[in-house]
């Protein structure tokens, strides 16, 4: 390989070359071609350099993590002095090359034996202590390869987006440096192959989010939102941090490949140790993907700019819960009352956070619990043992999530700034490319026949009747959601786009479409938003459910139970029935919304306590401040007492007692000689005695 690295700095100096003979002598160039031969050629140098590297594994998993690391530093460093153009392009370009890197890596882990697809890239030594040993090390396979094209792929389209959308902030460096470290720290928790790595990822998003929600932090609400996401996230990873102790106690070891190989010998099948770790680390995953108990910083999340909205919800931090849990599928499976827990937690999230889409009015508050019922939906999935329909439904997800919050970042841009649904109305002919966006998101998202949210939706819904940790309870939950879901997202699509013009004349004047640097990464998520579905189209639909498939080596240490066996005519069936929901939660919003407005008007007239109740979120923050909150600072009051008395007490009364000692002590101290011999004396005839 390094014969040829040599051709690397030939690029730059044939460059040279080239714009001395034609751009200095001959003058036969401009100032704009003499810049692309320059740029151009020590570009093509680069990526020689990068593919060199690239054909040593290392080498390049390393690159895929360590170049949104080295933008983001670079952008803190010098971002402060570069103009916009050099901040952006480095912010950006890192996360192209990591996504192409990535590529890279999916095209020669497809050129393996189906059982030869897991390679670990081993650094170096971290943590040794006793039995406890930790490598800096990655791991390649099947999942976290499909994790990384889709992180580093949708939040590269949510950065460009953000070049139009921040374009005019002047923080915009400190932007998208923690943009690029988000992208950092969430590839290190999907390529790690031990906890504690993935631990380190698992708390940088977290950091990262807190950054990020809390960006426009001189706003006191911003920095409110922030500091609500990093506390209740860390009550999830305390749970989190007690599960990998546990893991480490039963097994001697934190790398996946001795854990996972090891748990059917170490574990007993439905015993109270695989249990309690099952349990303790989907306690993490509730507050990362925010499930039952602990959504409730995800809708105050959309205090952050609409691109970081975007980025949590689709591609990152959202998602790391699902993934942990797909990734641990060889303990979750020896867990059936765990299993059991989060398919229950996910089908009752998925649809009480539908319920709360019926009534609220900000346009990001609407998304918002979009994905938290989108995300329940995915834990049903991983619940009833369909790991790969939950992987599925993450990326499909990913595709028009992005859209989704994009789209809606297009409106706010276009209304200049106003979120609330009540006071937009008949956008679609001012801004027609966001809402061609916006609807195609809108049919995914509901599962309309065709579009990639259907094939995933239905996945899920068949495994979570015909699975044999599912049941007809947790198929119906699902399928009601669907409707629900097509519903509110009706809704959030007609009041903005259709209807009478609710802004006013000066909103109206200055409405305009969005820059080409946003409107270029809605098209392509719309692409995806359709197409994307296709990578799992079911054998039933005559497909060939390709991701299904190429997942299937994440399940290999994984507890097989016999399933039963149904004919295809119940899927289809069941597939209409499901269909049949969305495609009447879609007319129902017709109705309320297009045919007759008033009706929702009617409703809230008569039925107002109801409506109090879905639009304040069922008062489930207020319930969580008097119960836990205050009772927190209750206790925090109780032992600030506790510390001033006692701690404080026993603290100054020993310096207070030492003090009493040694005065008493210097009363012997009288400077005279004879004193001291008598001293002496009395003290050798002690020692006598």
């Amino acid at each position: 390989m390094f014969d040829y690295i040599i051709l690397v700095p030939l690029f730059p100096l044939f460059g040279a070359f080239l714009n001395g003979i034609f751009g200095v002598f001959a003058d036969k160039w401009g100032r704009k071609f003499v810049h692309a031969v320059s740029a151009g050629l020590i570009g093509v140098g680069f990526t020689v350099l990068l593919f060199l590297l690239y054909r040593k594994v290392s080498f390049s998993l390393a690159l895929i993590a360590l170049i949104p690391a080295l933008g983001a530093f670079l952008n803190v460093l010098f971002g402060y002095r570069w103009n916009k153009t050099l901040v952006h392009t480095v912010g950006v370009a890192s996360i192209g090359l990591s996504f192409i890197l990535s590529a890279f890596a999916f095209y020669q882990l497809t050129k393996l034996p189906v059982h030869e697809r897991f390679i670990d890239v081993i650094f170096y030594k971290w943590l040794v202590s006793g039995r406890l040993s930790v490598d800096v090390a990655f791991l390649l396979d099947p999942l976290s390869i499909v994790m990384m094209l889709v992180v580093t792929g949708v939040s590269f389209l949510i950065h460009v987006y953000s070049i139009g959308y921040m374009h005019d902030d002047p923080s915009y460096a400190r932007f998208f440096c923690y943009l690029n470290l988000f992208v950092f720290f969430m590839l290190i928790l999907v390529m790690s192959n031990n906890f504690p790595m993935m631990f380190v990822g698992w708390e940088g998003v977290g950091l990262c989010s807190y950054l990020l929600i809390g960006f426009w932090f001189e706003d006191d609400y911003n920095a409110y939102a922030g500091n609500k996401a990093f506390i209740v996230n860390r009550i999830g990873d305390y749970g989190f941090l007690l599960g990998m102790f546990l893991i480490f106690v039963t097994f001697h070891s934190l790398n996946y490949a001795d854990v996972f190989e090891n748990a059917q010998h170490v574990l007993k099948y439905n015993g109270f140790l695989a249990t309690a770790i099952t349990l303790l680390l989907f306690m993490g995953a509730t507050g990362k993907s925010s499930q039952i108990p602990l959504y409730v910083w995800l809708p105050d999340a959309m205090a952050g700019p609409t691109p970081v909205s975007a980025l949590i919800h689709a591609a990152t931090m959202v998602t790391a819960g699902v993934y942990m849990v797909a990734r641990c599928n060889a303990l979750f499976t020896l867990a059936p009352i765990s299993m059991a827990v989060v398919a229950v937690i996910g089908a009752v999230t998925a649809i009480f956070a539908a319920s709360m889409g019926f009534a609220q009015r900000d346009i990001k508050r609407i998304l918002a619990y979009s994905t938290i019922s989108q995300l329940g939906y995915m834990f049903l999935a991983v619940g009833v043992g369909a790991f790969a329909a939950g992987i599925f439904h993450l990326v499909t997800h990913a595709f028009f999530k992005a859209l989704l919050f994009l789209s809606a970042g297009s409106v706010i841009h276009a209304m200049g700034g106003e979120q609330d649904a009540m006071k937009m109305g008949g956008l679609r002919k001012y801004i027609p490319a966001t809402f061609v966006t916006a609807f195609i998101a809108t049919l995914a998202i509901s599962g309309m026949p065709g579009f990639s949210g259907f094939f995933s939706k239905d996945e899920i819904l068949w495994y979570a009747f015909s699975s044999p940790h599912g049941s007809p309870i947790l198929w119906l939950i699902g399928a009601i959601t669907a409707g629900m879901t097509a519903f509110y997202m009706f809704r959030w699509l007609f009041l903005i786009f259709y209807g009478e013009e609710r802004m006013d004349e000066e909103t109206k004047h200055h409405i305009h479409e969005s820059p080409y640097t946003m409107l270029i990464p809605l098209f392509v998520l719309a692409a995806l938003s359709v197409v994307g579905g296709f990578i799992g189209i079911p054998e039933a639909l005559g497909g060939k459910n390709y991701l299904h498939h190429f997942l299937e080596p994440i399940t290999e240490y994984a507890y097989k139970v016999e399933g039963h066996h149904y004919p295809h005519f119940l899927e289809y069936a069941l597939m209409l029935i499901s269909t049949g929901m969305a495609f009447a939660g879609f007319l129902a919003a017709y109705w309320c919304y297009i045919k007759d407005p008033s009706l929702p008007v009617r409703f809230v007239e008569k039925y107002r306590q109801i409506y109090t109740l879905v639009y304040n979120k069922y008062f489930v923050d207020e319930i969580y401040n008097l119960s836990f909150v205050k009772g927190v600072l209750g206790t925090a009051f109780s032992s600030k007492k506790f510390d001033e008395v006692v701690v404080d007490g026993a603290v100054n009364g020993t310096g207070k007692s030492i003090y009493l000692f040694g005065s008493l002590l210097s009363r012997i101290q009288t400077g005279y000689i004879y004193h001291n011999i008598w001293g002496i004396v009395i003290g050798l005839l002690i020692l006598l005695v």
